[in-house]
């Protein structure tokens, strides 16, 4: 007699092993807007720290395929904007993790509100945000204000 075991595991689960990779993001960003090169710097490694924290045995194959596609990008710009304490460097790599990190997001539900991805058109870049309004971490003071609203993700 053959016993079949069904295993669910709920959305909210799922969602609570990549809890802290959005927020973390969200924190080096706002240090970039704020150019403040040592809290960016300190950002990225609690962004590290929550990139490494994620128990992929707990995610489901879509998520887990599509969070391994991409985690050593995301850890290898975030390792470079904590090792740097130049703006200009860790803006640089900023570029690639905000690219990296949609590319995650269209994947993997990583928050439960909207997710906003901003362009600047000077820089040819994006990034993450749970804001409409622009505040942009590519120029920070100097145009704060420069971009707009590219795309919107629906949780």
């Amino acid at each position: 007699m053959a016993v079949v075991v069904l295993i669910t595991v709920s959305s909210q689960h799922i969602f609570a092993q990549v809890s802290e990779i959005l927020p973390s993001y969200y924190g080096v960003k706002d240090a970039l807007v704020a150019g403040d090169a040592n809290a960016a710097a300190a950002k990225a490694g609690e962004f590290l720290k929550a990139i490494n924290g994620v128990d992929m045995n707990k995610m489901p194959e879509k998520d887990h395929t599509a969070f391994m596609a991409i985690k050593d990008k995301l850890s290898f710009d975030a390792r470079h904007i904590s090792e740097k304490k130049e703006v200009g460097h860790q803006r640089e790599h900023f570029a690639s993790l905000s690219t990296n990190m949609m590319t995650l997001a269209k994947t993997v539900r990583l928050s439960e509100q909207p997710i906003y991805e901003d362009y600047c058109p000077m820089k040819k870049a994006t990034w993450l945000t749970n804001d409409p309004a622009i505040k942009n971490p590519y120029y920070g003071s100097s145009m704060l204000t420069c971009g707009k609203v590219k795309t919107t993700l629906k949780p």
